[in-house]
């Protein structure tokens, strides 16, 4: 396989993540580039590490993953999303001196969540017999990349419009669990 194709894979890959760090730089007052910086680490780090496992696991154990992953997804993504809404009609009074806060076991279930399409990646890397640690590299890299630019997207769309953004990427979370839940049930066909 080729740097190009798989620097494809990789930025198809990322797209649920970049949409996610969109969502995470929505709730921030300004970019704390730590935050921003953790945040796309997770997302490249699991983006990496799940077509690894995938490969390393091979079929083994593709047949107990992938009759279930969409449904991992769906609930993680809607559980955020729904926490999500529930915090923006929920706010206190006191909102404009909160600061935001880098909640690392929800960032863990989004990243799992944005990452467990990649494993089945991983499995097909095993029966293509690509050199797995060149396209974890690349996909991993391109996910942080994309992940960074997400995180600085949001919080310019977000600084100006808080509350509504925080909706909107809540519904985004849970629209797009019931995209990939509904694609993998072939209901929907993209």
């Amino acid at each position: 396989m080729s740097f190009v194709e798989i620097a494809l894979i990789g930025v198809g890959l990322s797209m649920d993540a970049f949409a996610v760090a969109i969502c995470k730089g929505l709730g921030m007052k300004r970019v704390n580039m730590r935050h921003a910086l953790v945040i796309a680490l997770f997302f490249g780090g699991f983006q990496a590490l799940m077509p690894f496992l995938g490969w390393a696991l091979g079929t083994q154990f593709a047949s107990l993953v992938e009759p279930v992953d969409h449904w991992i997804a769906f609930g993680l993504l809607s559980f955020v999303g729904g926490k999500m809404l529930w915090d923006a009609f929920h706010e206190d009074d006191d909102q404009d001196e909160k600061e935001f806060r880098l909640d690392i076991p929800e960032l863990f279930m989004l990243a799992i969540a944005t990452s467990i399409d990649a494993l089945a990646v991983g499995v097909s890397f095993a029966f293509l017999r690509v050199d797995i640690v060149p396209a974890i590299s690349i996909i991993g890299c391109i996910t942080f990349a994309l992940s960074l630019v997400g995180v600085v997207v949001g919080n310019r769309f977000g600084a100006r419009y808080e509350r509504p953004s925080t909706i909107a990427g809540g519904i985004v979370l849970i629209l797009l669990g019931c995209k990939i839940l509904l694609e993998h049930l072939g209901v929907l066909v993209l």
